[in-house]
């Protein structure tokens, strides 16, 4: 992947692995604040996520957003903006010595926003925005797509086309729930099998998957007790990589404070998904 030199020696993250055609893929861990918050939260975020991943031997990326555009409200905080944002995320990632993401929402950010990050994220609502996707595929970095709340799971072929063929090797599909009427998001486990049978790593993203959307009025709600259940679920069904967004303290969170876990659960969870993963890792190589 371009721009993952020797800062990323002991990052447990390889591209080519994590992103290739063999599986078990080794497990990659996303995570992160949901935006970008000052300089000690950020890095105290990161620094505990990075060491409890390599301690488990799981591959680690850092994501924080340098704009929340899709906020319930217009006077929720959204972030530094594009430049310095950006900024503040390279220099994360140089410091932290591992990879990074972020999220794009409009065609022109994408080459900016490359020269930050490692892989480029598409937000759910925005799957299927061609330009976008093509444009995030023609910086050359992997392209991580997450699935409509409105998709089908077979339907996000053509995400992938679509990114195939603005030139990206490294694709990933996320999925974070889907609306059925329940009030809140549903996942669809056998729908993480129908993407991974589109010949890309699967995703699955536990923090979005516990929102209720709308369920504060102007903000978003949540269950952020069952984000356990979740991830433990999706790992034993054979995921390639979980989302987390996680806090020192979520009640003072910029963003998705309504579901983003407390560091130390967010550890803890860690080492409940190792176990599961080494049953997994066992049962494909039985």
């Amino acid at each position: 992947m371009p721009g993952m030199g020797t800062a990323y020696a002991n990052s447990h993250f390889d591209p080519d692995l994590a992103f290739g055609p063999r599986r078990p893929r080794p497990l990659t861990v996303i995570a992160g604040p949901c935006v970008l918050e000052d300089d000690e939260t950020n890095l105290r975020i990161g620094t505990t996520m990075r060491d409890a991943c390599h301690a488990l031997g799981f591959a680690y990326v850092f994501k924080a957003s340098f704009d929340k555009a899709n906020r319930s409200s217009a006077s929720s905080p959204r972030g530094p903006g594009i430049e310095r944002g950006c900024d503040m995320i390279a220099a994360l990632r140089d410091r932290l010595g591992v990879p990074s993401t972020t999220d794009i929402h409009e065609p022109h950010q994408a080459a900016r926003a490359a020269q930050a990050v490692d892989i480029l994220q598409i937000p759910a609502f925005l799957c299927r925005q061609t330009d976008l996707l093509l444009a995030a595929a023609e910086t050359g970095r992997a392209v991580n797509v997450k699935k409509g709340q409105f998709m089908a799971p077979g339907e996000m072929r053509n995400a992938v086309a679509k990114v195939r063929e603005g030139g990206a090797r490294h694709i990933m599909l996320t999925e974070r729930g889907t609306f059925f009427g329940y009030h809140r998001l549903v996942n669809d486990f056998p729908g993480l099998q129908d993407m991974a049978d589109l010949g890309v790593p699967v995703c699955f993203d536990v923090t979005h998957s516990t929102q209720l959307p709308g369920a504060e009025g102007a903000m978003t709600g949540g269950r952020p007790d069952r984000a356990a259940l979740l991830a433990r679920a999706a790992v034993a069904a054979g995921v390639d990589a979980v989302f987390l967004e996680c806090h020192p303290e979520p009640a003072r969170a910029f963003s998705d404070k309504a579901t983003c876990q407390p560091l130390a659960a967010a550890t803890k969870l860690l080492e409940e998904l190792a176990r599961i993963r080494s049953v997994v890792v066992d049962a494909y190589t039985s």
